[in-house]
């Protein structure tokens, strides 16, 4: 299944931003007002989250895999394998 762009950058920022902002604000009011089921609720709040940040970065993981990088970045990733100048390699 492929996601457009947009579609990804709405989840990412749901997964990241929306569903922990909720669940804070949730246990917090809920605390305050007596809410019923409410450390379930918040937990299952988390736990949608994280279950679709964890999707994501799958998702991302097997994008970035699949890419083609262009040679001037392949050359600057390679200069990362070797030791700094004056540096001893172990």
């Amino acid at each position: 299944m492929k996601l457009s762009n947009k579609t990804y950058d709405f989840l990412k920022w749901v997964a990241l931003i929306a569903l922990p902002a909720f669940q804070v604000f949730w246990l917090t009011v809920g605390k305050v007002w007596d809410f019923p089921y409410l450390t379930e609720i918040g937990a299952t709040i988390g736990a949608t989250g994280l279950f679709i940040a964890a999707l994501l970065g799958l998702s991302s993981k097997n994008f970035t895999d699949g890419a083609v990088i262009p040679e001037e970045e392949k050359s600057l990733a390679d200069d990362w394998d070797e030791p700094l100048e004056g540096g001893e390699e172990e």
